[in-house]
């Protein structure tokens, strides 16, 4: 083999790409340019000035307000920036979408932690502290003229008892109290008085001991009522004539007097 047979095989095709005889896909790759990142439209949003720019152009606060509500906004509600709105004719309504703005969004940057619930303890029980509030109604009526020292009196838990959201005491819960005074009226224009002090909470086979006295006077022939003594808030006592009387379903406001530990309500 002679060089010239060597070399005509290129030689040719060298010829040909010259020429455009040959397919693209024999050529050099061709670079396509590279392709553009499609650009963004940012909408701006408000400040103080624009505010102004809406409030002189004429358009209503009910617009205003809804635009400040759907819309991104960076303003200035120091006393100067408020001042200036309300120097330029912002009213006070749109200057107070604008504060509630801010706040919102400063609360959504910064939540505010809710406390967790008070875990049970290891033994199962929850710590019920002194002080908790614990509502009760009477369960019956009571008065001075029948009630005598030493009677025991009924009432009802109308609300759950919980620690954090552990319930200790379910609605419908029976509480103990005691007639520590009942003075029938007499002769004279002297009126009945009727003292109930509240004794404890019945839960399973504990008890939560509760503070709370009430005293209740009748009223006088003589003019006046006798004054109302209370530790517990209680409500909707009614005098008739002479005699101190206290109806089924009053509410009574009572309190822990001391720490218990308890087992969750079943």
């Amino acid at each position: 083999m002679n060089l010239q047979q060597f070399f005509t095989p290129f030689v040719l095709v060298s010829l040909l790409i010259g020429q455009g005889y040959l397919p693209a896909s024999a050529q050099e790759p061709i670079q396509q340019p590279a392709t553009q990142p499609a650009q963004q439209t940012v909408q701006p949003g408000l400040n103080n000035e624009a505010i102004i720019k809406l409030v002189k152009a004429g358009l209503s606060d009910d617009l205003i307000v809804a635009t400040i509500g759907s819309s991104p906004g960076a303003y200035d509600i120091s006393a100067d920036g408020m001042i200036a709105l309300k120097t330029a004719g912002v009213s006070d309504r749109v200057v107070a979408a604008v504060v509630s703005k801010i706040n919102a969004a400063a609360q959504l940057a910064n939540p505010v932690p809710s406390l967790p619930p008070m875990p049970p303890a290891a033994t199962g029980k929850v710590l019920l502290k002194e002080g908790s509030d614990v509502m009760l109604t009477l369960d019956e009526d009571i008065t001075s003229k029948t009630s005598q020292q030493g009677d025991l009196v009924t009432l009802i838990l109308t609300e759950d008892l919980k620690v954090g959201d552990v319930i200790v005491a379910r609605t419908g819960a029976k509480a103990m109290g005691e007639i520590i005074s009942a003075d029938k009226s007499e002769m004279m224009g002297k009126g009945g008085e009727l003292s109930l002090r509240l004794d404890y909470l019945k839960v399973g086979n504990e008890k939560i001991h509760l503070r709370g006295n009430k005293t209740a006077g009748g009223k006088d022939s003589v003019g006046g009522m006798v004054g109302l003594m209370m530790i517990c808030f209680v409500c909707g006592i009614l005098h008739h004539g002479k005699e101190s009387k206290i109806l089924k379903g009053t509410p009574v406001h009572a309190y822990v007097s001391e720490d218990i530990s308890l087992p969750p309500a079943i």
